[in-house]
């Protein structure tokens, strides 16, 4: 069934919303992915903060261009049947939700990524950006970086305290 011209009004300012608060949107082409894995892709997307939607590649292209700061965006490769990521949290999240998801699903494929910046990001940068660590991994690897002379300080404190114990032990038995 088509779409009124009030609806697709609609659909274009919620994917406008949507890239504007993104910090990265990912896109994805879909062909032969069974419904049932994709309202699997959809409820890990929640889980991380990542909404994806479904919708035609005109009225996205609409979208980015009524957006000031995404004008220049390259839309050319939006062609095909192609799902959206959008993650106003985390740049990360959405690479990393869809390549998890091509795992086990191998019908889905990176076109590539729309960066707040206006700059359309290919899909071999995209696979990069998924490997990424993600923001709670990287704050972690930080605090444990930090903490390690503090630990090394600790250890060896604590090493000599023992040895120094022992030499006691041992010298009070002699």
């Amino acid at each position: 069934m088509a779409l009124t011209k009030d609806k697709k009004n609609e659909v274009i300012a919620e994917v406008s919303d949507l890239l504007s608060s993104s910090k990265m949107t990912v896109v994805a082409a879909y062909k032969g992915t069974p419904v049932k894995a994709m309202q699997q892709l959809r409820k890990n997307g929640a889980e991380n903060g990542t909404k994806l939607k479904v919708v035609k590649n005109r009225l996205v292209i609409q979208a980015v261009k009524g957006q000031a700061n995404l004008k220049d965006v390259d839309t050319s490769a939006l062609n095909g049947m192609l799902l959206y990521a959008f993650n106003s949290e985390d740049e990360v999240a959405p690479a990393k939700t869809l390549a998890e998801f091509a795992k086990t699903q191998p019908t889905l494929e990176f076109v590539g990524a729309i960066s707040p910046e206006g700059h359309f990001v290919s899909a071999d940068e995209v696979k990069a950006l998924a490997t990424l660590p993600s923001k709670n991994e990287l704050i972690g690897s930080v605090v444990a970086t930090l903490l390690s002379p503090v630990n090394d300080v600790t250890n060896a404190l604590s090493g000599n305290l023992h040895a120094l114990l022992d030499g006691v032990e041992s010298k009070a038995t002699a």
